[in-house]
Protein backbone atom coordinates (compact mmCIF):
# COMPACT_ATOMS: atom_id res chain seq x y z
CA UNK A 1 0.00 0.00 0.00
CA UNK A 2 1.41 3.39 -0.99
CA UNK A 3 1.82 6.15 1.57
CA UNK A 4 -0.88 8.22 -0.14
CA UNK A 5 -3.37 5.34 -0.08
CA UNK A 6 -2.54 4.47 3.53
CA UNK A 7 -3.14 8.08 4.56
CA UNK A 8 -6.50 8.14 2.77
CA UNK A 9 -7.51 4.78 4.24
CA UNK A 10 -6.80 6.09 7.74
CA UNK A 11 -9.10 9.08 7.16
CA UNK A 12 -11.86 6.89 5.74
CA UNK A 13 -11.55 4.51 8.69
CA UNK A 14 -11.98 7.39 11.12
CA UNK A 15 -15.14 8.52 9.30
CA UNK A 16 -16.57 4.99 9.42
CA UNK A 17 -15.73 4.65 13.10
CA UNK A 18 -17.83 7.77 13.67
CA UNK A 19 -20.80 6.11 11.94
CA UNK A 20 -20.49 7.53 8.43
CA UNK A 21 -20.20 5.94 5.01
CA UNK A 22 -16.79 6.71 3.47
CA UNK A 23 -15.75 5.56 0.00
CA UNK A 24 -12.92 6.29 -2.40
CA UNK A 25 -14.38 8.07 -5.42
CA UNK A 26 -13.61 9.09 -8.96
CA UNK A 27 -10.17 9.08 -10.52
CA UNK A 28 -8.37 7.07 -7.85
CA UNK A 29 -10.81 4.18 -8.33
CA UNK A 30 -10.60 4.41 -12.12
CA UNK A 31 -6.81 4.46 -12.11
CA UNK A 32 -6.49 1.49 -9.76
CA UNK A 33 -8.73 -0.58 -12.03
CA UNK A 34 -6.54 0.40 -14.97
CA UNK A 35 -3.46 -0.81 -13.11
CA UNK A 36 -2.12 2.70 -12.47
CA UNK A 37 -0.91 4.13 -9.20
CA UNK A 38 -3.31 6.99 -8.31
CA UNK A 39 -1.62 10.34 -7.74
CA UNK A 40 -4.14 11.31 -5.08
CA UNK A 41 -7.22 9.99 -3.36
CA UNK A 42 -10.67 11.53 -2.96
CA UNK A 43 -13.19 10.40 -0.36
CA UNK A 44 -16.96 10.67 -0.73
CA UNK A 45 -18.87 10.44 2.53
CA UNK A 46 -22.26 10.73 4.20
CA UNK A 47 -20.70 13.04 6.81
CA UNK A 48 -21.54 16.71 6.48
CA UNK A 49 -18.74 19.26 6.16
CA UNK A 50 -19.25 20.28 9.79
CA UNK A 51 -18.88 16.67 10.91
CA UNK A 52 -15.75 16.24 8.80
CA UNK A 53 -14.18 19.36 10.29
CA UNK A 54 -15.00 18.15 13.79
CA UNK A 55 -13.32 14.81 13.15
CA UNK A 56 -10.26 16.37 11.53
CA UNK A 57 -9.24 19.59 13.30
CA UNK A 58 -7.12 21.83 11.09
CA UNK A 59 -8.87 20.74 7.90
CA UNK A 60 -9.88 23.40 5.37
CA UNK A 61 -13.34 23.84 3.86
CA UNK A 62 -12.54 24.76 0.26
CA UNK A 63 -16.01 24.40 -1.17
CA UNK A 64 -18.56 25.13 1.51
CA UNK A 65 -21.36 25.35 -1.05
CA UNK A 66 -20.40 21.93 -2.45
CA UNK A 67 -19.53 20.22 0.82
CA UNK A 68 -15.80 19.81 0.13
CA UNK A 69 -13.18 19.69 2.90
CA UNK A 70 -9.43 19.14 2.59
CA UNK A 71 -8.05 17.01 5.41
CA UNK A 72 -4.35 16.63 6.11
CA UNK A 73 -2.65 13.55 7.49
CA UNK A 74 0.90 12.21 7.36
CA UNK A 75 1.93 14.88 4.87
CA UNK A 76 -0.91 14.14 2.47
CA UNK A 77 -3.92 16.27 1.55
CA UNK A 78 -7.13 14.36 0.87
CA UNK A 79 -10.32 15.86 -0.52
CA UNK A 80 -13.39 14.73 1.43
CA UNK A 81 -16.74 15.55 -0.19
CA UNK A 82 -20.22 14.92 1.12
CA UNK A 83 -22.49 12.83 -1.15
CA UNK A 84 -24.62 15.33 -3.00
CA UNK A 85 -27.18 15.95 -5.72
CA UNK A 86 -26.73 19.06 -7.84
CA UNK A 87 -29.53 21.50 -8.48
CA UNK A 88 -30.05 23.40 -11.74
CA UNK A 89 -27.10 24.93 -13.60
CA UNK A 90 -27.49 28.51 -14.85
CA UNK A 91 -24.02 29.40 -16.13
CA UNK A 92 -22.68 26.17 -17.63
CA UNK A 93 -20.19 25.94 -14.80
CA UNK A 94 -21.64 25.11 -11.40
CA UNK A 95 -24.99 24.20 -9.82
CA UNK A 96 -27.05 26.94 -8.20
CA UNK A 97 -27.83 24.64 -5.28
CA UNK A 98 -26.69 21.28 -3.92
CA UNK A 99 -28.45 18.81 -1.67
CA UNK A 100 -26.57 16.29 0.43
CA UNK A 101 -27.71 12.85 -0.65
CA UNK A 102 -26.69 9.21 -1.18
CA UNK A 103 -23.88 7.38 -3.01
CA UNK A 104 -26.28 6.41 -5.81
CA UNK A 105 -27.40 9.99 -6.41
CA UNK A 106 -23.86 11.31 -6.05
CA UNK A 107 -22.60 8.91 -8.72
CA UNK A 108 -25.32 9.95 -11.16
CA UNK A 109 -24.45 13.66 -10.99
CA UNK A 110 -20.82 13.01 -12.09
CA UNK A 111 -19.54 13.44 -15.64
CA UNK A 112 -18.49 10.08 -17.13
CA UNK A 113 -19.22 6.52 -16.09
CA UNK A 114 -15.54 5.72 -15.57
CA UNK A 115 -15.39 8.58 -13.04
CA UNK A 116 -18.57 7.53 -11.21
CA UNK A 117 -17.14 4.49 -9.45
CA UNK A 118 -16.73 4.04 -5.69
CA UNK A 119 -14.47 1.69 -3.75
CA UNK A 120 -14.51 0.54 -0.15
CA UNK A 121 -11.12 1.80 1.11
CA UNK A 122 -10.43 -1.20 3.34
CA UNK A 123 -11.97 -4.16 1.53
CA UNK A 124 -11.37 -2.91 -2.00
CA UNK A 125 -14.96 -3.77 -2.95
CA UNK A 126 -16.07 -1.90 -6.08
CA UNK A 127 -19.40 -0.07 -6.00
CA UNK A 128 -20.74 0.75 -9.47
CA UNK A 129 -24.07 2.54 -9.88
CA UNK A 130 -23.46 3.79 -13.45
CA UNK A 131 -21.86 0.98 -15.46
CA UNK A 132 -18.38 2.43 -15.24
CA UNK A 133 -16.58 -0.89 -14.78
CA UNK A 134 -17.93 -2.30 -18.06
CA UNK A 135 -16.95 0.87 -19.91
CA UNK A 136 -13.45 0.73 -18.44
CA UNK A 137 -13.09 -2.85 -19.63
CA UNK A 138 -14.40 -1.94 -23.10
CA UNK A 139 -12.33 1.23 -23.42
CA UNK A 140 -15.40 3.45 -23.79
CA UNK A 141 -15.84 7.02 -22.57
CA UNK A 142 -19.55 7.51 -21.89
CA UNK A 143 -21.39 10.38 -20.25
CA UNK A 144 -23.56 9.39 -17.29
CA UNK A 145 -27.28 9.49 -18.00
CA UNK A 146 -28.31 11.88 -20.79
CA UNK A 147 -25.10 13.25 -22.37
CA UNK A 148 -26.63 16.57 -23.39
CA UNK A 149 -27.65 17.21 -19.79
CA UNK A 150 -24.16 16.48 -18.48
CA UNK A 151 -22.59 18.91 -20.96
CA UNK A 152 -25.22 21.57 -20.34
CA UNK A 153 -24.45 21.40 -16.62
CA UNK A 154 -20.76 22.13 -17.10
CA UNK A 155 -19.60 22.83 -20.65
CA UNK A 156 -15.97 22.33 -19.66
CA UNK A 157 -16.84 18.62 -19.67
CA UNK A 158 -16.68 18.89 -23.47
CA UNK A 159 -12.93 19.41 -23.25
CA UNK A 160 -12.58 16.93 -20.41
CA UNK A 161 -14.14 14.30 -22.68
CA UNK A 162 -11.41 14.88 -25.23
CA UNK A 163 -8.71 14.77 -22.55
CA UNK A 164 -9.93 11.52 -21.02
CA UNK A 165 -10.35 9.87 -24.43
CA UNK A 166 -6.79 10.81 -25.39
CA UNK A 167 -5.22 10.09 -22.00
CA UNK A 168 -6.76 6.63 -21.75
CA UNK A 169 -6.83 5.90 -25.50
CA UNK A 170 -10.57 5.27 -25.22
CA UNK A 171 -13.22 5.58 -27.89
CA UNK A 172 -16.00 8.08 -27.21
CA UNK A 173 -19.48 6.56 -27.01
CA UNK A 174 -21.49 7.59 -30.14
CA UNK A 175 -24.30 9.22 -28.15
CA UNK A 176 -21.76 11.12 -26.05
CA UNK A 177 -19.91 12.23 -29.18
CA UNK A 178 -23.12 13.39 -30.86
CA UNK A 179 -23.93 15.51 -27.80
CA UNK A 180 -20.43 16.99 -27.83
CA UNK A 181 -20.82 18.06 -31.45
CA UNK A 182 -24.34 19.41 -30.89
CA UNK A 183 -23.41 21.37 -27.77
CA UNK A 184 -19.91 22.53 -28.71
CA UNK A 185 -21.03 26.15 -28.57
CA UNK A 186 -21.41 25.72 -24.81
CA UNK A 187 -17.73 26.60 -24.56
CA UNK A 188 -18.73 30.21 -25.21
CA UNK A 189 -19.93 30.28 -21.58
CA UNK A 190 -16.60 29.10 -20.17
CA UNK A 191 -13.89 31.49 -18.99
CA UNK A 192 -10.72 31.54 -21.14
CA UNK A 193 -8.62 30.51 -18.15
CA UNK A 194 -10.58 27.27 -17.68
CA UNK A 195 -10.41 26.49 -21.39
CA UNK A 196 -6.68 27.19 -21.38
CA UNK A 197 -6.05 24.75 -18.54
CA UNK A 198 -7.89 21.88 -20.22
CA UNK A 199 -6.42 22.66 -23.65
CA UNK A 200 -2.90 22.74 -22.22
CA UNK A 201 -3.42 19.38 -20.52
CA UNK A 202 -4.52 17.89 -23.85
CA UNK A 203 -1.61 19.43 -25.74
CA UNK A 204 1.09 17.93 -23.50
CA UNK A 205 -0.30 14.40 -23.70
CA UNK A 206 1.81 11.91 -25.68
CA UNK A 207 -1.06 11.42 -28.15
CA UNK A 208 -1.65 15.16 -28.51
CA UNK A 209 -2.14 14.74 -32.28
CA UNK A 210 -5.32 12.73 -31.66
CA UNK A 211 -6.40 15.40 -29.20
CA UNK A 212 -6.13 18.02 -31.94
CA UNK A 213 -8.10 15.83 -34.33
CA UNK A 214 -10.92 15.37 -31.80
CA UNK A 215 -11.03 19.09 -31.03
CA UNK A 216 -11.39 19.84 -34.73
CA UNK A 217 -13.83 17.03 -35.59
CA UNK A 218 -16.12 17.92 -32.68
CA UNK A 219 -16.16 21.62 -33.57
CA UNK A 220 -14.86 22.56 -30.12
CA UNK A 221 -11.73 24.28 -31.37
CA UNK A 222 -13.64 26.90 -33.33
CA UNK A 223 -14.79 28.39 -30.02
CA UNK A 224 -11.33 29.13 -28.65
CA UNK A 225 -8.75 28.69 -31.43
CA UNK A 226 -10.58 29.07 -34.77
CA UNK A 227 -7.36 30.03 -36.56
CA UNK A 228 -6.43 26.34 -36.65
CA UNK A 229 -9.38 25.58 -38.93
CA UNK A 230 -7.88 27.74 -41.67
CA UNK A 231 -4.93 25.34 -41.82
CA UNK A 232 -7.22 22.64 -43.19
CA UNK A 233 -7.00 22.65 -46.97
CA UNK A 234 -4.25 25.27 -47.06
CA UNK A 235 -2.08 23.78 -49.79
CA UNK A 236 1.72 23.79 -49.68
CA UNK A 237 4.43 23.28 -52.32
CA UNK A 238 4.42 19.49 -52.86
CA UNK A 239 8.16 19.41 -53.48
CA UNK A 240 8.74 20.63 -49.92
CA UNK A 241 5.60 19.27 -48.28
CA UNK A 242 4.58 15.95 -49.81
CA UNK A 243 2.58 15.20 -46.66
CA UNK A 244 -0.22 17.57 -47.67
CA UNK A 245 -1.86 20.71 -46.31
CA UNK A 246 -0.71 22.82 -43.36
CA UNK A 247 -3.04 21.10 -40.92
CA UNK A 248 -1.70 17.66 -41.83
CA UNK A 249 1.85 18.96 -41.51
CA UNK A 250 1.12 20.40 -38.05
CA UNK A 251 -0.67 17.27 -36.85
CA UNK A 252 2.23 15.05 -37.92
CA UNK A 253 4.69 17.35 -36.13
CA UNK A 254 2.72 17.15 -32.89
CA UNK A 255 2.79 13.38 -33.15
CA UNK A 256 6.57 13.36 -33.63
CA UNK A 257 7.29 15.24 -30.41
CA UNK A 258 8.59 13.33 -27.44
CA UNK A 259 6.29 11.95 -24.77
CA UNK A 260 7.25 14.66 -22.27
CA UNK A 261 7.47 17.65 -24.63
CA UNK A 262 6.97 20.88 -22.63
CA UNK A 263 3.93 23.05 -23.15
CA UNK A 264 5.87 25.89 -24.80
CA UNK A 265 7.22 23.55 -27.47
CA UNK A 266 3.81 22.01 -28.12
CA UNK A 267 2.25 25.45 -28.53
CA UNK A 268 5.07 26.60 -30.82
CA UNK A 269 4.61 23.55 -33.03
CA UNK A 270 0.85 24.07 -33.16
CA UNK A 271 1.23 27.76 -34.05
CA UNK A 272 4.47 27.85 -36.09
CA UNK A 273 2.59 27.96 -39.41
CA UNK A 274 -0.58 29.64 -38.14
CA UNK A 275 -0.04 32.58 -40.53
CA UNK A 276 0.35 30.49 -43.68
CA UNK A 277 -3.32 30.85 -44.70
CA UNK A 278 -3.33 34.69 -44.63
CA UNK A 279 0.09 34.92 -46.34
CA UNK A 280 -0.48 32.28 -49.02
CA UNK A 281 0.24 33.50 -52.56
CA UNK A 282 0.76 31.79 -55.91
CA UNK A 283 3.85 32.74 -57.90
CA UNK A 284 2.93 32.11 -61.55
CA UNK A 285 6.47 32.64 -62.85
CA UNK A 286 8.01 30.15 -60.44
CA UNK A 287 4.92 27.98 -60.53
CA UNK A 288 4.84 27.54 -56.78
CA UNK A 289 3.02 28.50 -53.61
CA UNK A 290 4.66 31.01 -51.26
CA UNK A 291 4.07 32.15 -47.69
CA UNK A 292 6.23 35.25 -47.49
CA UNK A 293 6.42 36.71 -43.98
CA UNK A 294 4.41 33.96 -42.34
CA UNK A 295 7.00 33.70 -39.58
CA UNK A 296 6.71 37.37 -38.53
CA UNK A 297 2.93 37.47 -38.87
CA UNK A 298 2.73 34.08 -37.17
CA UNK A 299 4.58 35.42 -34.13
CA UNK A 300 2.08 38.28 -33.86
CA UNK A 301 -0.87 35.90 -34.29
CA UNK A 302 0.55 33.50 -31.72
CA UNK A 303 0.86 36.32 -29.21
CA UNK A 304 -2.73 37.43 -29.82
CA UNK A 305 -4.07 33.88 -29.52
CA UNK A 306 -2.19 33.11 -26.32
CA UNK A 307 -3.19 36.42 -24.73
CA UNK A 308 -6.79 35.68 -25.61
CA UNK A 309 -6.46 32.39 -23.74
CA UNK A 310 -4.80 34.13 -20.78
CA UNK A 311 -1.47 32.30 -20.96
CA UNK A 312 1.28 33.67 -18.69
CA UNK A 313 3.56 36.30 -20.21
CA UNK A 314 6.63 34.08 -20.12
CA UNK A 315 4.85 31.38 -22.12
CA UNK A 316 3.57 33.94 -24.65
CA UNK A 317 7.01 35.47 -25.10
CA UNK A 318 8.76 32.13 -25.54
CA UNK A 319 6.23 30.76 -28.02
CA UNK A 320 5.99 33.88 -30.17
CA UNK A 321 9.79 34.15 -30.22
CA UNK A 322 10.13 30.55 -31.41
CA UNK A 323 7.52 31.09 -34.10
CA UNK A 324 9.31 34.24 -35.27
CA UNK A 325 12.62 32.38 -35.73
CA UNK A 326 11.59 29.01 -37.12
CA UNK A 327 12.40 29.93 -40.72
CA UNK A 328 15.92 31.09 -39.82
CA UNK A 329 17.08 27.50 -39.40
CA UNK A 330 17.37 27.16 -43.17
CA UNK A 331 20.24 29.69 -43.13
CA UNK A 332 22.32 28.45 -40.20
CA UNK A 333 25.07 26.96 -42.35
CA UNK A 334 25.63 30.36 -43.98
CA UNK A 335 25.74 32.31 -40.71
CA UNK A 336 28.97 33.89 -39.48
CA UNK A 337 30.25 32.35 -36.26
CA UNK A 338 29.24 35.41 -34.23
CA UNK A 339 25.68 35.37 -35.53
CA UNK A 340 25.39 31.62 -35.10
CA UNK A 341 26.54 31.80 -31.49
CA UNK A 342 24.05 34.54 -30.73
CA UNK A 343 21.35 32.50 -32.45
CA UNK A 344 22.17 29.41 -30.42
CA UNK A 345 22.47 31.36 -27.15
CA UNK A 346 18.73 32.06 -26.99
CA UNK A 347 17.18 30.36 -23.92
CA UNK A 348 14.58 28.73 -26.19
CA UNK A 349 17.14 27.29 -28.62
CA UNK A 350 16.92 23.65 -27.40
CA UNK A 351 13.14 23.77 -27.95
CA UNK A 352 13.58 25.48 -31.31
CA UNK A 353 16.00 22.79 -32.42
CA UNK A 354 13.37 20.16 -31.62
CA UNK A 355 10.74 22.20 -33.48
CA UNK A 356 13.07 22.28 -36.49
CA UNK A 357 13.64 18.52 -36.28
CA UNK A 358 9.93 17.69 -36.44
CA UNK A 359 9.29 20.45 -38.99
CA UNK A 360 11.65 18.80 -41.46
CA UNK A 361 10.87 15.26 -40.38
CA UNK A 362 7.17 15.76 -41.10
CA UNK A 363 7.79 17.16 -44.58
CA UNK A 364 10.92 16.94 -46.74
CA UNK A 365 13.01 14.87 -44.33
CA UNK A 366 16.06 17.14 -44.71
CA UNK A 367 18.34 16.81 -41.68
CA UNK A 368 21.38 18.80 -42.86
CA UNK A 369 20.78 21.90 -40.76
CA UNK A 370 19.75 19.88 -37.71
CA UNK A 371 22.90 17.75 -37.93
CA UNK A 372 25.02 20.88 -38.49
CA UNK A 373 23.63 22.56 -35.38
CA UNK A 374 24.13 19.49 -33.25
CA UNK A 375 27.73 19.39 -34.40
CA UNK A 376 28.21 23.05 -33.60
CA UNK A 377 26.60 22.58 -30.21
CA UNK A 378 29.24 19.95 -29.42
CA UNK A 379 32.00 22.10 -30.89
CA UNK A 380 31.04 25.13 -28.79
CA UNK A 381 30.34 23.15 -25.60
CA UNK A 382 33.75 23.78 -23.99
CA UNK A 383 33.05 27.48 -23.34
CA UNK A 384 30.03 29.79 -23.01
CA UNK A 385 28.41 30.72 -26.30
CA UNK A 386 28.38 34.33 -25.14
CA UNK A 387 31.46 34.84 -22.92
CA UNK A 388 31.88 37.75 -20.50
CA UNK A 389 32.52 41.00 -22.42
CA UNK A 390 36.10 42.13 -22.91
CA UNK A 391 35.11 45.77 -22.49
CA UNK A 392 32.14 47.54 -20.90
CA UNK A 393 30.34 50.83 -21.16
CA UNK A 394 32.62 52.27 -18.48
CA UNK A 395 35.60 51.66 -20.75
CA UNK A 396 33.92 53.56 -23.57
CA UNK A 397 33.06 56.45 -21.24
CA UNK A 398 36.72 56.56 -20.13
CA UNK A 399 37.62 56.94 -23.81
CA UNK A 400 35.31 59.93 -24.10
CA UNK A 401 32.28 58.21 -25.61
CA UNK A 402 28.76 59.17 -24.60
CA UNK A 403 25.91 56.65 -24.35
CA UNK A 404 23.97 56.51 -27.58
CA UNK A 405 23.63 54.56 -30.82
CA UNK A 406 27.39 54.56 -31.52
CA UNK A 407 28.04 53.48 -27.94
CA UNK A 408 25.88 50.38 -28.44
CA UNK A 409 27.33 49.69 -31.89
CA UNK A 410 30.88 49.71 -30.54
CA UNK A 411 30.09 47.25 -27.76
CA UNK A 412 28.32 44.95 -30.21
CA UNK A 413 31.21 45.21 -32.68
CA UNK A 414 33.71 44.22 -29.99
CA UNK A 415 31.53 41.27 -29.02
CA UNK A 416 31.37 40.20 -32.67
CA UNK A 417 35.17 40.22 -32.91
CA UNK A 418 35.32 38.25 -29.67
CA UNK A 419 32.81 35.66 -30.89
CA UNK A 420 34.65 35.34 -34.19
CA UNK A 421 37.83 34.60 -32.26
CA UNK A 422 39.73 37.68 -33.46
CA UNK A 423 39.83 39.31 -30.02
CA UNK A 424 40.54 37.36 -26.88
CA UNK A 425 41.74 39.80 -24.19
CA UNK A 426 40.86 43.19 -22.79
CA UNK A 427 44.04 45.00 -23.84
CA UNK A 428 43.65 43.97 -27.49
CA UNK A 429 39.98 44.96 -27.38
CA UNK A 430 40.80 48.45 -26.05
CA UNK A 431 43.40 48.93 -28.79
CA UNK A 432 40.86 47.81 -31.38
CA UNK A 433 38.32 50.35 -30.08
CA UNK A 434 40.84 53.21 -29.95
CA UNK A 435 41.77 52.62 -33.55
CA UNK A 436 38.14 53.16 -34.53
CA UNK A 437 37.35 55.99 -32.11
CA UNK A 438 40.40 58.13 -32.81
CA UNK A 439 41.07 57.32 -36.44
Amino acid sequence: MTDARAAAVSLARRLKEDGHVALFAGGCVRDRLLGKDPKDYDIATSATPAQVRRLFPGSNEVGAHFGVVIAKTKGHHVEIATFRTDGSYHDGRRPATVTFSTPEEDARRRDFTINGLFEDPESGELIDHVGGRADLAAGILRAIGVPAERFAEDSLRLLRAVRFAVTLDFEIDPATWAAMVEHADGLARIAPERIREEFSRILVLPNRARGLELLVASGLIRHFLPEVLALIGCEQPPEWHPEGDVFTHTRIMLGMLGEHAPLELCLAVLLHDIAKPPTQTFDPEAGRIRFNGHDALGAAMAEEILRRLRYPNDVIESVSFMVSRHMQFMNVQQMRVSRLKRFMAAPTFPLELELHRVDCGSSNGFTGNFDYLRGKRDEFASSPLIPPPLVTGRDLIALGQSPGPRFKDLLEAVQTEQLEGRLSDREAALVWIKERVFK
